[in-house]
């Protein structure tokens, strides 16, 4: 099978793994403080966190990842902690700090197909369905704002483009006649004044 049962110990020799097994806390903290690898594993490629999580020993897991247990670590099979999790407080406890709801293992399935074949209560199954749809939604919705900016960028590349290849276009803007009641600089500079009048101190000024 790609999965571990709960009453499977396996009888394992390496005191931390055992300790993982047995939901023992503080054998454990001083086993990890007496320098003993958090990444230790089994016969089967299973650490420590495996283990724990196995059995929904979250307090373990949080103490195997606090000195430096792989989340991210795999059996044999390729199944990370998640896949091996049953219980809610240590699922939401992987998820939390990093373990993608949707990995699947060598076979293909992911922590909820396991889930459903070894038959854990509802309350787990309805958890991992809610994390796989946000999972779901959240790359859809980052897909569609990738999707959305890349058409922006190209939209915008190509008006750039075809003005640059249309220069009559930036002649034309620089041409467009003033509107009414607008006020020019060239207008000021060159405004003529009558033969005759007397230019008033206004007009001398505009006129220089």
């Amino acid at each position: 099978m790609s999965y571990v049962f709960v009453n499977d110990s396996s009888q394992t020799n390496v005191p931390l793994l055992q300790a993982c097994i047995d939901g023992d806390f503080n054998y454990s903290k001083r086993l990890l403080e007496s320098g003993f690898d958090p990444n230790i594993r089994d016969t089967r490629g299973r650490t420590g966190l495996h283990l724990a999580a196995a059995r929904g020993n979250v307090d373990i897991c949080q103490l195997l990842h606090k000195f430096g247990a792989d989340l991210l670590a795999t059996d044999y099979q390729g199944n990370t902690a998640l896949h091996l999790c049953g219980h809610v407080d240590t699922i939401q406890f992987l998820v939390s700090n990093g373990l993608k709801i949707d990995i699947c293992n060598h076979q293909g399935a992911t922590p909820l197909v396991l889930a459903k074949r070894r038959g854990v209560n509802k309350d787990v199954i309805r958890l991992l369905e809610s994390l796989e749809e946000q999972e779901v939604k959240g790359f859809n919705r980052g897909t569609h704002s990738k999707l959305e900016t890349m058409q922006t960028a190209e939209s915008e590349s190509a008006m750039e483009s075809h003005s640059l290849l249309n220069p009559n276009l930036q002649q034309a803007s620089l041409l467009q006649p003033n509107l009414p009641g607008s006020t020019d600089e060239k207008d000021l500079l060159y405004t003529p004044v009558s033969r005759g009048q007397t230019p008033g101190p206004s007009a001398w000024e505009l006129s220089r």
